[in-house]
């Protein structure tokens, strides 16, 4: 681990990469929605706000999506499903329902999920090849699909 925040490859190489952009590396992360209200879509968000990889629970099994992070150093995070909100805040947004693309659902909702602040172990085991895996509560206090900013009830190395 070097003072930018990233781990480097064995014999001063230079830093991992998995997409070719000097100064960043790839890692591979999970957002898994635990206990998602049965019957109702769900998504990843890209930036363009479009849903894509839409999953719908049948009987309350859990719901997961796989993506790429770019990180440089900082560690800032790039990629498809990033989101930024001033200089530091990153995040990944999940679609529910009617944002997800389904037209008839009753919810049009969205989870924020923010990645930014995941701990450092955490990024440099990812950038050894293990999948950092985030998992939320697909249901709100109330019942209804889980929304707006929601924090995460475990952080782990797949």
């Amino acid at each position: 681990m070097t003072g930018d925040g990233l781990s480097h490859s064995p014999g001063g190489k230079g830093l991992q990469t998995g997409m070719g952009h000097a100064n960043e590396a790839t890692i591979a992360m999970r957002i898994v929605i635990d206990r998602p209200v049965v019957g109702v879509t769900h998504s990843l968000q890209t930036k363009d706000n479009q849903p894509i990889d839409a999953k719908c629970s049948a009987a309350g099994e859990s719901l997961s999506f796989d993506f790429p992070v770019r990180i440089a150093p900082g560690p800032k995070f790039l990629g498809e499903h990033v989101r930024r909100e001033g200089a530091e805040r990153r995040f990944v947004y999940i679609c529910i329902g009617q944002s997800a693309g389904d037209e008839a659902s009753p919810w049009t909702r969205r989870m924020k999920i923010d990645i930014h602040d995941m701990e450092q172990e955490l990024l440099d085991r990812a950038l050894r090849g293990g999948i950092i895996e985030i998992t939320v509560s697909g249901t709100g206090k109330d019942g209804t699909p889980a929304c707006a900013t929601t924090r995460p009830i475990g952080w782990r190395i797949a």
